[in-house]
């Protein structure tokens, strides 16, 4: 005999909001309010969320100034443009058509950006020079960077890293030449 088959009671589908940012990207930090703009391609409205940075935090908490923080984004853009991160794209030489050329005339103009920058900040064998190479260049947070890092190998609370980061960050603003030197 054949059994009889039990119908399934309703399972209701959850769907996601589309929204709004995933449960997985919400516990990996905030993000700021939908910005409505206008998408330059199509020139439909779009809504936009930036995620928070370190920098972008400090800012808000008015830990930092406005010239602090675009001296760390330019910080930022060098170092990315330098490739000095750990993350590492394909080699060229296996793709088809790539050159496989080892460094082009903008990543090595942003090494020389960043060098200058470090050398600013006292060298790569400073404090100054260390949390912003991590927390800036790498993106560590600035707890991750004290606890791991430090400087000179030895463990900095969080407080203090966040003081170093803050005066660094004063350094590279003059460096950049973003602030106005004051008359003593």
């Amino acid at each position: 005999m054949a059994a009889k088959r039990k119908r399934k009671q309703g399972v209701a589908i959850v769907r996601e909001d589309l929204a709004q940012p995933s449960k997985w990207r919400l516990q990996h930090g905030g993000f700021t309010d939908a910005v409505r703009e206008a998408d330059p391609e199509t020139g439909a409205v779009v809504m936009h969320r930036y995620a928070f940075d370190t920098l972008g935090t400090m800012l808000a908490n008015g830990t930092i100034t406005a010239e602090m923080h675009d001296a760390g984004a330019m910080f930022r853009r060098h170092f990315r443009a330098a490739a000095l991160d750990t993350l590492r794209a394909m080699p060229l030489i296996r793709i088809p058509g790539g050159t496989g050329e080892s460094a082009g005339e903008r990543q090595v103009a942003s090494r020389a950006r960043v060098s200058d920058a470090i050398a600013a900040l006292g060298g790569f064998g400073s404090a100054g020079a260390s949390c912003v190479w991590h927390v800036v260049g790498l993106e560590c947070s600035i707890t991750e960077w004290a606890r791991r890092r430090g400087w000179a190998g030895k463990p900095v609370g969080h407080a203090q890293a966040q003081g170093m980061l803050v005066v660094a960050l004063g350094v590279l603003a003059g460096h950049y030449g973003l602030t106005r030197q004051r008359a003593a």
